[in-house]
């Protein structure tokens, strides 16, 4: 990968003005500029189906990682009882509840076996989440290596820990924003066909405390600045993403919209 441009330290997050700023109610895809031309255009090459049940799982996985992008990453930490430590970073991950708030992370399976985090997890019901930005990427994906049980994954990364203060498992000191979790649920995932042969199970946390450096917040004190926290996501295969460009559509308000849906509806 030395024949890349260097990595930009300092990309930027910046707003734009949404895709199609004319858009009004009911006008679905524009077509009036180039994006929205080519978008409809592409629609003539027709769609390829995949069926799951007649491919295998190693393409579908292919095939999802590469399509639902892109995901942001958790940096898990956890430990079993005997305190042995892991770390790793999983992006099937997201928010799924904001009161209480809780965050769910699916760990998949090696052969039947629960991954080394899954079962830390549901051995001490305690973990972190840490979110991963630019400026140690490399040293988070270093912890993605399938090593021996007893390899303490923060030696490779040479990233520090720092106490929790709810939970057991150390938190992440270079991360930017972090969580303190409590497993609220696991739950196997499998298929229908073979219920009882799990091949990943789905975490979901309870969020019991939420560490946020000073230096990413915004001036309100209480939103992150996606520019200052620089996220990595993962997209297909070993590629990760950065953030570019965001941009503000505001939500209709039904009491604006409710004369003219109905006026179309009727």
């Amino acid at each position: 990968m030395t024949d890349l441009a260097p990595f930009r330290d300092d990309p930027g997050f910046h707003y734009t003005q949404p895709p199609a700023p004319k858009w009004q109610f009911g006008d679905g895809l524009r077509t009036d500029s180039a994006l929205g031309a080519r978008w409809k255009q592409d629609e003539d090459l027709g769609f390829k189906i995949f069926d799951p049940a007649k491919e295998e799982p190693r393409n579908i996985y292919k095939l999802m990682t590469s399509g639902i992008v892109p995901r942001p990453v958790a940096f898990v930490s956890s430990q079993d009882k005997q305190g042995v430590a892991n770390l790793a970073p999983f992006s099937y991950f997201n928010i799924c509840n904001h009161n209480p708030p809780m965050i769910s992370v699916s760990v998949n399976c090696k052969g039947d076996v629960p991954k080394d985090t899954a079962r830390c997890i549901m051995e001490t019901g305690e973990f972190t989440v840490n979110i991963m930005s630019e400026a140690f990427a490399e040293a988070a994906n270093w912890t993605s290596v399938e090593a021996p049980y007893e390899v303490d994954e923060w030696v490779g990364s040479g990233l520090t820990r720092v106490p929790s203060t709810l939970v057991k498992p150390p938190r992440v000191l270079e991360s930017a924003f972090s969580m303190e979790c409590e497993l609220y649920k696991s739950v196997p995932l499998a298929s229908p066909s073979t219920p009882d042969k799990p091949t990943s199970y789905m975490l979901i946390g309870l969020v019991k405390l939420i560490h946020v450096r000073n230096a990413v917040l915004t001036e309100a004190g209480n939103t992150v600045d996606p520019h200052k926290l620089a996220p990595i996501a993962r997209m297909g295969d070993i590629t990760y993403s950065t953030l570019g460009s965001g941009f503000r559509i505001p939500r209709p308000q039904w009491d604006d919209v409710k004369a003219e849906y109905e006026k179309r509806a009727s």
